[in-house]
């Protein structure tokens, strides 16, 4: 469900490359918002110091720097980030997520994806566009597989077929508590953001 279009938010760009800038500027203008822009970390840090936004869309590359840095200063201070990038590998996406980022979307894609996205964010939903999801999932296909023990293996396939902590643990007798430190060291092992995704590759798994 798409959310109801917003109006009159206080949104802050930053890309490397004026004429983005300029196109993205007037296009959420024309959607009646308040827009500032900056082209890096020290001018995004100093323009900051007095515009405060609702939202911070942001470029990964930018001159040399990285967009990811702007993201936990930024989530600290309750502001969301959406990043804007052509970066749609998934490694760069959970990073993303990781650091606190509200929304990823590509730039190959139309703009009606990005206001989307800009609109589930101001209705406090996070937003992956169908290109990064598309990669994301993938990704659970390419995953190393073989760095996971025989136990580990075991603990997925269950995991697979939906059963709970409790269930996983009474089938093979061991702890709830060891049933989640294998957990966390599949979540590690597999490069993934979380318990969620764990799930979604588990099934993933289990049907290829």
């Amino acid at each position: 469900m798409i959310p109801t279009p917003v109006r009159g938010m206080r949104i802050f760009l930053v890309d490397d490359h004026p004429s983005i800038l300029d196109a993205l500027q007037t296009i959420f203008m024309r959607n009646n918002h308040e827009v500032g822009t900056a082209t890096s970390l020290e001018k995004t840090e100093e323009a900051l110091a007095t515009f405060e936004p609702d939202l911070v869309v942001v470029d990964l590359s930018l001159c040399g720097e990285s967009g990811l840095d702007l993201i936990a200063p930024l989530v600290e201070r309750d502001v969301p980030v959406l990043i804007y990038s052509m970066h749609e590998d998934a490694a760069t996406l959970r990073r993303a997520l990781q650091a606190g980022a509200s929304g990823y979307v590509s730039k190959r894609e139309p703009m009606s994806v990005l206001l989307e996205a800009v609109d589930h964010i101001f209705a406090s939903r996070q937003y992956i566009s169908p290109l990064v999801s598309l990669n994301l999932e993938s990704s659970f296909f390419t995953q190393p597989q073989h760095a996971l023990s025989e136990r580990e293996r075991q603990i997925l396939a269950l995991l697979a077929k939906g059963e709970t902590n409790a269930e996983i643990a009474e089938s093979l007798n061991i702890s709830i508590r060891t049933v989640e430190s294998y957990f966390t060291r599949m979540i590690s092992k597999l490069d993934l953001p979380g318990m969620k995704d764990l799930r979604k590759y588990a099934i993933a798994d289990g049907r290829s």
